[in-house]
């Protein structure tokens, strides 16, 4: 499986997810942990809900706008359907023990370089690693 270099829409993607965070701790002093914000909008509802299921959509619906300006999301799954489900599963379970997601620590937590999201991350990106290397090299996948 080949991975496609794109330097300049990753370049874009990221000044995005950095500048909704940035809003979002300076408008409303939050985290844009997208666990944290989910786990929000579902029973029990969190009184401060609006802004949650406001940011939700808005993550919904930017592929959709940015398609519709004739962008383009090439997107394969090269697994089974029993492995996605595991998988998540696996995730869910680190996101619990791992007190939030990438995008809380790796994005928002390692800005206020709070040393759990340091820690949280070098985990996350040395699993990464080891799974990529395994799936790609060893199961050949």
């Amino acid at each position: 499986m080949a991975t496609e270099f794109t330097p300049w829409m990753s370049l874009l993607g990221g000044v995005l997810i950095g500048l909704a965070a940035t809003l979002l701790m300076a408008l409303h002093g939050r985290i844009a942990g997208m666990t944290g914000i989910l786990t929000g909008v579902i029973p029990p509802v969190a009184e401060d809900s609006v802004w949650r299921i406001a940011f939700l959509i808005g993550a919904i619906a930017a592929p959709a706008v940015f398609v519709s300006f004739g962008g383009t999301i090439d997107f394969a799954v090269p697994v089974s359907t029993a492995a996605l489900v595991i998988g998540g599963l696996i995730v869910g379970v680190g996101v619990f023990f791992g007190s939030g997601c990438t995008s809380g620590h790796g994005v928002c937590g390692m800005a206020r370089v709070s040393p759990r999201s340091i820690a949280a991350t070098i985990v996350f990106m040395a699993t990464t690693f080891i799974t990529v290397f395994v799936t790609r090299h060893l199961v050949g996948t």
